[in-house]
């Protein structure tokens, strides 16, 4: 079978342990030929240009400014990226038949492109829904639905639904992710709407040096270690994250690590250059095998999400640290249900992330008996080898093509 994979994100490496790239490679693995189409943006001075990579195909698409810019260059660039695709695919997949054609929000901006592979070549469209925009934006200000922004999000409204249209199956990363497109997009198939949640390859679990990992990060030796990696933007509220780094100022053995990048980290760098006490690491995006390494380190993974989100979201972050065996501590609003997942698991700790004394207190059971760290981190590796394995979704697209064509046939 013939693949296409349709995606904004950079993927610079292929062969990295990550969601798209494994699976990926685990359609390669069982003998599908899988093409890549993923944009290349402009800051990076690069043209348009294919190879292939791991035995994928992959074509990069030089296109505008999507990350680290301002939100007018991202929409002009969000709003091109569609025919940008079209006219790379025509270029240089033209003549491939394609089986299926495999996408993920964001964007949602690419409905005429999965339009043009489903009617020029009957393909199976499979949408794999990480993203519910507009919506989101709307609910952290964003956009609005009246004035001027209004405007742009009557625009992205249309399109969301045209993406939906065009979508045979829509995955879902979470039950409350499927419930609220049902609730919310009546004029859809429920049956075409499922489950399919964030995977990733298992790594092999080894014995590490955490005293050795520390001291290659200037981290403390002797403190409990609570660590975020990933994106500090509007949907984290990191002025939240913030109050909570002040909360937890005064408790003498704890550290704190911020690791990532995104348009408001550098509040973070801030409030930690300003800080009275030495309880705080930021450390600027790593290389994968770094932040890896860093997460061997540490000892609790943490989540933030704006108290404000109405949409049920479920950040893939929370599998590396799954990956390696941590426990979690996540914040969220109350309209996601991975503060559910998490405490039916057993693995980990919720709080809502609009409360700074319910998180503190957290972090006081967690030192008051330090045993729970292993005991969560065990439970966690153990779910995501159980409900987060890429078989997983790899099976849940492939039932779902099956059933599709054969009655097409």
């Amino acid at each position: 079978m013939k693949v296409i994979f349709l995606s904004i994100g950079g993927l610079t490496d292929l062969g990295e342990n990550a969601v798209y790239p494994d699976l990926l490679r685990y359609f390669r693995d069982n003998g599908h030929s899988v093409h890549v189409v993923c944009q290349r943006e402009r800051r990076s001075g690069l043209p348009t240009e294919m190879k292939i990579e791991h035995g994928i195909k992959v074509l990069r698409v030089k296109t505008g400014n999507i990350t680290k810019t301002n939100l007018i260059e991202k929409g002009i660039s969000t709003v091109l990226i569609g025919y940008q695709f079209r006219k790379a695919i025509k270029r240089y997949f033209g003549n491939v038949k394609f089986d299926l054609v495999l996408y993920s929000t964001p964007p949602i901006t690419i409905a005429n492109t999965v339009s043009f592979i489903k009617k020029r070549d009957n393909a199976f469209s499979y949408l794999m829904l990480k993203d519910i925009f507009p919506q989101n934006a709307i609910d952290i200000g964003i956009l609005e639905k009246a004035g001027a922004k209004g405007i742009l999000t009557k625009y992205f409204s249309v399109k969301e639904k045209e993406l939906y249209l065009q979508s045979d199956f829509i995955g879902c990363m979470s039950e409350a992710n499927v419930e609220f497109i049902k609730r919310n997009n009546s004029y859809l198939d429920n049956e075409r709407i499922e489950v399919c949640p964030n995977t990733i390859n298992p790594l092999a679990i080894k014995n590490t040096d955490k005293k050795l990992l520390r001291s290659k990060f200037n981290l403390p030796q002797d403190k409990l270690i609570l660590v975020y990696g990933g994106n500090f933007g509007k949907p984290q509220d990191v002025n939240y994250i913030i109050q909570v780094l002040i909360h937890n100022a005064g408790k003498a053995n704890i550290h704190f690590v911020m690791c990532g990048s995104g348009t408001d980290f550098f509040k973070i760098k801030e409030y930690a250059e300003s800080a009275d006490s030495n309880y705080i690491t930021v450390i600027d995006s790593l290389n994968k095998n770094e932040y890896s390494q860093l997460l061997d380190a540490c000892d609790v993974g943490l989540l933030f999400l704006d108290h404000r989100f109405n949409i049920p979201n479920f950040p893939s972050r929370l599998l590396d640290y799954m990956n390696h065996s941590m426990p979690v501590l996540a914040a969220t609003d109350r309209n996601t249900d991975l503060g559910e997942v998490i405490l039916n698991g057993e693995f980990g700790w919720w709080c809502e992330s609009s409360e700074v004394h319910s998180y503190g207190s957290i972090i006081e059971e967690i030192i008051s008996n330090p045993k729970v760290i292993q005991e969560k981190g065990k439970l966690s590796r153990k779910y995501l080898e159980k409900h987060f394995d890429t078989k997983i979704a790899y099976g849940r697209i492939m039932s779902a093509y099956k059933k599709c064509t054969s009655r097409r046939s």
